[in-house]
């Protein structure tokens, strides 16, 4: 089991919340130690050597965010933030400062388990699983940690929608300009006879309609990150203006008298094959060579469905922040998902579930959530429909075993960590066969 022989430092001064974790994650095979308050968590927690720490936002004497910075000098165990209040600002901030992840209350032992195990599964090598738990996406957050604070221009390829900026923005967090602009410019987006104003700028005159001098988006992205997506589109009389910001580092305004220092790293992203466009002429192949020095493929979703329960699980805590009446996502949905093809990669299954968070009629989400086009194909709907209620009744089964097993059967307990009432987790217990 992964956290057999684990340290666990679990920081929470909600009595039930604690005692519950504690007793599931020793259950799971962890040696855990439970501080209650973040004063005496900060100047423990390091001599417990835990190999990770389970960290409630909101503490009595001191934050959770104060613990982690206290503790981080001391050991390098990933934080895993616990929040009832949904601050993801500030557990984003935490993450670019080094924390491993987050989770927002109420949350599913199957999604806070999950965590884990992107947390402490990747230790060797060192890794925190922020852009994914397969291979593949792991090796990416490896090199691009190792890239952050080298200013060679990166090149990052893959199928539209599968998270190239994603990976950019991640670059430029993990760099020390962090707290400097990223500017983003997707090339297919603008016309051609804007895009060198809106990328390098133009002077006052310049051309007719030129009212006031114009910073264009390289100058604005100061010592920051360019990202210029959708290089492949970007016309070639550009190409070479580009290709000389690049070796002079320097910027030529459209109208202007003399260059402006350029001080930014660049990334370009591309669903292309550009030695292919360089081969028919559409690619300049001096600028190919200029902003390939390091090149990262990003592969499709398709080839990563280690991904998929986590992203999906991600992307539910992200649209659910301000409420909801959904438990969560039912493993048939996660099955169906895992079954996709996923052409539309990421970016698909934001759009799937979110209209599935928007619209789903019952606690959980269904594969007819995710995919409303295949039920009307089926021969036999309502025996599909069926096999959608039983599934959710399993997995509803499954969640209230798991919380009277973290409990200890402590009804009250279960129940509480359920979110519902006594009397509705009675109900449901001897629906299905669970109560005396």
């Amino acid at each position: 089991m992964l956290l057999e022989r684990r340290r666990i430092a679990v920081v929470e001064d909600d009595p039930i919340m604690g005692e519950s974790l504690v007793q599931r994650l020793t259950l799971e095979g962890g040696t855990v130690q439970w501080w209650h308050d973040g004063a005496r968590a900060a100047r423990e927690v390091a001599a417990f050597k835990p190999d990770i720490v389970i960290c409630d936002m909101r503490l009595p004497q001191i934050s959770g965010e104060d613990v982690f910075r206290q503790v981080s000098d001391k050991t390098a165990a990933p934080f895993l933030f616990i929040t009832g209040y949904g601050d993801v600002d500030q557990a984003v901030r935490l993450m670019r400062a080094g924390a491993g992840d987050y989770l927002t209350k109420p949350f599913k032992m199957d999604a806070f388990l999950s965590r884990l195990d992107g947390l402490l599964r990747p230790i060797e090598p060192t890794v925190s699983g922020i852009l994914g738990l397969s291979p593949g996406m792991q090796a990416i957050e490896t090199l691009l940690r190792r890239l952050a604070d080298r200013p060679a221009p990166v090149l990052v390829t893959g199928e539209t929608g599968v998270g190239k900026e994603v990976c950019a923005r991640f670059l430029h967090a993990q760099s020390g300009n962090a707290g400097e602009p990223f500017v983003a410019v997707n090339c297919a987006a603008i016309p051609d006879d804007l895009l060198e104003s809106e990328i390098f700028g133009h002077e006052r005159g310049a051309f007719s309609g030129a009212a006031g001098q114009h910073l264009g988006y390289a100058e604005r992205a100061a010592a920051g990150t360019l990202f210029l997506d959708e290089i492949g589109e970007m016309p070639l009389k550009l190409q070479g203006k580009l290709l000389r910001l690049l070796e002079n580092r320097e910027i030529d305004r459209v109208g202007g008298v003399a260059p402006v220092p350029f001080r930014a790293r660049v990334v370009t992203a591309t669903n292309q094959a550009l030695p292919k466009a360089v081969a028919e002429g559409r690619f300049r192949e001096d600028l190919l060579y200029r902003i390939n020095v390091v090149s990262i493929e990003v592969p499709p979703l398709r080839d990563r469905p280690q991904d998929i329960p986590w992203l999906m699980q991600r992307l539910f805590d992200a649209l659910t922040q301000d409420g909801t009446s959904l438990r969560g996502i039912s493993s048939l949905a996660e099955e169906a998902a895992i079954a996709h093809a996923w052409p539309g990669n990421v970016r698909e299954l934001r759009n799937r579930l979110e209209r599935a968070v928007a619209l789903a009629d019952g606690e959980w989400i269904a594969p007819v959530d995710l995919f409303p086009e295949q039920p009307a194909d089926a021969a036999e709907p309502a025996a599909f429909v069926a096999s959608l209620a039983t599934a959710r009744d399993a997995a509803e089964r499954r969640e209230i075993l798991r919380a009277l097993d973290a409990t200890s059967g402590q009804i009250g307990d279960a129940a509480r960590l359920l979110s519902v009432s006594r009397t509705t987790l009675w109900e449901k217990m001897r629906r299905f066969g669970l109560g005396s």
